[in-house]
């Protein structure tokens, strides 16, 4: 059965979050439109791991978070971490290798770290995982594409 639309949870105002979880911030980095609408990011004091609480919207047929939110939550965590090891350059993702453990209902807070590997002159390596508490959600690795800014001649 369809999830009514009231039950969708859907909050995309810029307005500040009242259920801020202890030891996060609101994520400052902008991951886009896109990034907005899946919901509110957060990362921790010391920005070494993320946090996104699960909503009504994110949930399965089986009442669960699905599967497709998890890996864009993933790449969230590990994009955002290759973003911060170049310095803020933008990168953009060209293989995210996903491995679901287990699964997270609407209200569960999960958490969610990861370690760039190795970075060439065109590539950066990373990988991460997602938690909830003391569960293992999903591992990830991936590799992100460095872009260079155009010069313009003339």
């Amino acid at each position: 059965m369809p999830i009514p639309r009231e039950e969708w949870g859907i909050e995309m105002s810029r307005s500040k979050p009242t259920n801020i979880p202890d030891g996060f911030d609101v994520c400052s980095m902008d991951d886009g439109d896109f990034g907005r609408a899946q919901g509110q990011l957060f990362w921790s004091h010391d920005r070494r791991r993320f946090a996104f609480r699960v909503e009504n919207r994110h949930r399965n047929e089986n009442g669960v978070i699905h599967g497709g939110m998890l890996m864009t939550l993933a790449d969230q965590v590990l994009g955002l971490t290759v973003v911060r090891a170049l310095d803020n350059n933008p990168a953009a993702t060209v293989s995210l290798n996903c491995d679901f453990i287990d699964g997270a209902k609407p209200g569960d807070l999960i958490e969610g770290e990861a370690r760039v590997t190795r970075i060439t002159r065109s590539l950066v390596f990373v990988q991460g995982s997602l938690h909830c508490g003391d569960r293992l959600l999903l591992t990830a690795s991936g590799l992100w594409k460095r872009i260079r800014p155009q010069h313009r001649a003339g």
